[in-house]
């Protein structure tokens, strides 16, 4: 699976992930991306985006997206509140299909 962090997500949740090939929006040189344009480039190259942004969905049009979209609500980005949500986001990752949406709340 082609993961895509959004960047407020800590890059150390990259090693959290092995067995998926996971890079961070800075990684790619797309940091300052807004949402729209975002999208539009990860769905041209990767398989999934994990943000934390619980309004996504409701901002922008995700249908028609060849990608998935994994949304991560903890208590903040920190990676020691996001740690507990791993297993999960794991299985979600391995689920996820084209267009769908999938939340994880820790």
């Amino acid at each position: 699976m082609r993961v895509l962090l959004d960047e407020s997500l800590p890059r150390q949740l990259k090693a959290q992930l092995s067995g998926h090939d996971v890079r961070t929006v800075p990684d790619v040189g797309w940091a300052g991306k807004k949402n729209d344009e975002l999208l539009r480039l990860a769905d041209e190259r990767l398989d999934a985006f994990v943000t934390p942004d619980a309004h996504l969905p409701e901002q922008q049009n995700l249908s028609g997206l060849r990608l998935g979209v994994v949304i991560l609500r903890a208590r903040s980005n920190n990676i020691a509140d996001l740690l507990p949500l791993i297993p999960q986001l794991r299985i979600a990752l391995g689920n996820v299909a084209v267009g769908q949406v999938i939340r994880l709340v820790g």
